[in-house]
């Protein structure tokens, strides 16, 4: 993890491109301690949330996913609760505005990390996905409370139940709310939007995200936890692992 400062911005940067900034136990570990480092520096004003090498993050990695459900499937998913929630509620209850600067990959839980974000900048030829589905998985990092928040229950359904591709332009349609810009203004278009935010009056904004965030975040991350520990367990889990890392077709049959 990459952390910068840029003024009273923040700047967190998820430093593994070579794995498009997949998240194994380090970078979960490091992303969390950051997120809690600069919520509680005063001179922080607005975070940026960005990934290194061209991508933003491709969710969990699967490979370090692998050699854990293969040593112990019942506890595979402990990341689930152990990681991915509090880094959701870090992002939730920020005191500050955070914005997510989207390039490349973005999809799983990167997908679920822009969302947790205030604010989203994306680069008009990201590639956004929900892809659990395709690894016998359902969704988590809130993302079951933010999806449909943000696009309705029904486009919420289609997207995860099908986990097809889609593009920025197509998210801003449909409600998840974003700028859409060309790739090479990403980082600078975030970076100025934190700063302008940075200036204006973020004990207000605080407040607001407060007063907005009513839902029972926790309730759902829990149950979130709950679904894939269950999962976990199931053959079409197993074979689709298995499969990712092989680069094969996955042969699911519904156990």
């Amino acid at each position: 993890m990459i952390v910068e400062r840029d003024g009273a911005v923040a700047v967190l940067t998820i430093d593994r491109p070579k794995r498009r900034n997949a998240l194994d136990t380090e970078a979960k570990k490091s992303l969390r301690t950051a997120l809690e480092s600069v919520a509680a520096a005063p001179d922080v004003r607005a975070v940026v949330l960005t990934g290194a090498g061209g991508s933003f993050c491709s969710g969990q990695d699967l490979a370090e996913h692998a050699a854990l459900l293969k040593a112990d499937p019942a506890h595979a998913t402990d990341t689930v609760e152990a990681d991915y929630a509090p880094i959701v509620k870090a992002l939730a209850s920020m005191p500050k505005p955070v914005i997510a600067a989207v390039q490349g990959t973005c999809v799983g839980a990167g997908l679920a990390l822009a969302l947790a974000c205030d604010l989203r900048v994306f680069a008009d030829d990201a590639h956004l996905a929900t892809a659990f589905t395709a690894i016998g998985f359902t969704c988590d990092t809130g993302l079951s409370l933010t999806l449909p928040g943000s696009v309705g229950e029904s486009r919420a359904k289609e997207l995860l139940l099908l986990g097809e591709p889609f593009t920025p332009a197509q998210a801003v349609t449909w409600g998840i709310a974003g700028q859409v810009v060309p790739g090479p203004e990403v980082q600078e278009r975030a970076r100025a939007l934190a700063a302008k935010l940075a200036a204006g009056p973020t004990r207000a904004y605080a407040e607001t995200k407060h007063l907005l965030s009513t839902a029972p975040l926790s309730t759902v991350l829990h149950h979130e936890a709950q679904a894939q520990a269950r999962l976990a367990l199931t053959a079409d889990h197993a074979e689709a692992v298995t499969a990712f890392v092989s680069k094969s077709k996955p042969d699911f049959r519904g156990n």
